[in-house]
């Protein structure tokens, strides 16, 4: 005779700070295809962000809803609203005034897009008067380079996609972003490179809104689960970014 262990009850009170509504609204930015995609031929939601959603919700034994934005920016927007429950976004000092995050999940690197004849070969060389790099207003890269540039002048666009397009419109010095999609662009597109090397590591995390510790703490092992078990990288491969790092395992404190 076999048994099954079935999963301890899930307290009320941390539901209701993880689904206050009785649904798992979780936000989904479609802003950056490493993390979210639509699948081109049926158009459904997919990617590692997707998946860990649909898991979570599983796991907790409740409905899922997508809640879709097409930039990150967006994301924290919204959360006057209370539209959302969990988010998928990049750590970054300021967002974490207004949401709590775990640790990171994936790892993605921050790069830059340049025209071919461009004197630049590394990214620290960019940080000089004059450059004007485009950036999507609100990213990850966009906070962080607010803060580290000294000398380059950002110039912002709606989106991430819009700011290769802002580039290459204005004959701007850069496009800074994830360097997947730079890549694949300048794959199709032989006037442009992109630079070696990264000019930050962005650390995509789950989130929540901030003052709910019970749910943090319970994101947090959810998190670490989802790495140490091998799903966030099945994820990634699934959705076609298996060459995305999945980040190592958090540092117990203690």
């Amino acid at each position: 005779m076999s048994f099954v262990t079935r999963p301890d009850p899930i307290p009320s009170e941390l539901l209701q700070q993880l689904a206050p509504t009785g649904r798992l609204r979780a936000a989904i930015n479609y802003g950056n295809p490493v993390l979210a995609q639509r699948d081109a031929a049926s158009g459904e939601p997919r990617g590692v962000s997707v998946d860990l959603a649909y898991a979570l919700g599983q796991q907790l034994g409740l409905p899922v809803e997508l809640v879709s934005f097409d930039i990150a920016g967006k994301v924290l927007d919204a959360l006057s609203e209370q539209s959302w429950d969990v988010a998928f976004l990049a750590i970054d000092p300021q967002r974490a005034t207004q949401i709590s995050f775990t640790s990171p999940y994936v790892l993605i690197e921050g790069g830059y897009l340049v025209p071919n004849n461009s004197p630049f070969l590394m990214p620290s060389e960019l940080d000089r008067a004059g450059v004007r790099i485009a950036v999507g207003k609100g990213a990850a890269y966009d906070l962080f380079l607010s803060r580290s540039l000294k000398d380059a002048q950002l110039v912002r666009a709606p989106t991430s996609a819009a700011a290769i397009e802002l580039f290459v419109s204005e004959g701007l010095d850069a496009a800074a972003g994830v360097k997947q999609p730079l890549q694949a662009y300048a794959a199709s597109h032989r006037n442009v490179r992109v630079l070696e090397g990264r000019f930050m590591a962005i650390e995509q995390a789950m989130a929540l809104p901030a003052g709910r510790p019970l749910a943090q703490q319970y994101l947090q092992t959810f998190v670490e689960q989802q790495k140490a078990s091998g799903f966030v990288a099945d994820a990634l491969a699934r959705s076609g970014q298996g060459d995305v790092t999945v980040a190592p395992a958090a540092t117990r404190r203690g």
